[in-house]
């Protein structure tokens, strides 16, 4: 990994989240009505989540989880309801905030542990699965790869993540969102190529007891995001 190059990356992802569009997040993620363009990424990050739940286990009591880059916590709560010990880590502290407040009141108190750092930082312990739903997507596929392998570190039977593909559909996306008000734009993310990616993947020595398992692609208007499992042998 590129120690400067995903620190950099990490605190343009910290600033946009805290300062740019914490309100545009924040209605992005409720259920307040939003722009026809916000409507089709949220109704994509609803798809994907399901997606990722759905390659986990319907009972997860015992097992602690690690929502790296939770956000404002949709995805934590779903996996505390399942009975999972959730750490849910996020570069925004402010994003945090909203998660905390959100709490839903059927999920019993000290199932979630909302903690604001680096989703790579080994303080937040080991964990049995580690999800990573969009945070990954603002790095290299170096980075990305790396990223992987220090999460592997802590984490004992399986890692679910999503990446943006390398596509053309992205690629005219992007270019007509520039065309977009700053307040409807995401932050700036690395389409990657998935040969590439699966072949850095096998060439990680921190990976070499993973292998690649499901993936899905997930579709929705101004949505695209792939979904990847890796599963410890």
């Amino acid at each position: 990994m590129n120690a400067n190059s995903y620190a950099q990356r990490r605190h343009t992802v910290e600033t946009y989240f805290d300062r740019t569009a914490l309100e545009a997040w924040k209605q992005l993620t409720s259920d307040t009505p939003v722009s026809r363009i916000r409507a089709t990424v949220r109704q994509g990050r609803d798809r994907m989540r399901n997606q990722l739940l759905a390659w986990l286990p319907e009972n997860m009591t015992g097992l602690r989880l690690l929502d790296a880059g939770c956000g404002t916590g949709a995805f934590a709560y779903e996996a505390a309801r399942r009975g999972a010990e959730v750490i849910g880590v996020d570069v925004s502290a402010s994003l945090l905030e909203i998660a905390s407040q959100r709490l839903p009141s059927d999920i019993p108190d000290g199932m979630i542990d909302f903690r604001s750092g680096d989703m790579l930082d080994p303080e937040f312990g080991d964990v049995d699965v580690t999800v990573a739903m969009d945070s990954l997507i603002h790095y290299d596929t170096n980075d990305i790869v790396a990223a992987l392998g220090e999460l592997a570190r802590r984490t004992s039977m399986k890692i679910v993540f999503t990446v943006a593909p390398r596509t053309p559909m992205l690629t005219v996306m992007h270019m007509v969102g520039r065309a977009f008000p700053r307040s409807d734009r995401a932050p700036s993310i690395v389409p990657v190529a998935d040969r590439t990616l699966r072949r850095r993947i096998a060439e990680e020595p921190l990976l070499s007891q993973w292998t690649l398992g499901r993936s899905a692609l997930v579709n929705s208007g101004f949505y695209l995001s792939h979904a990847l499992e890796l599963v410890r042998r």
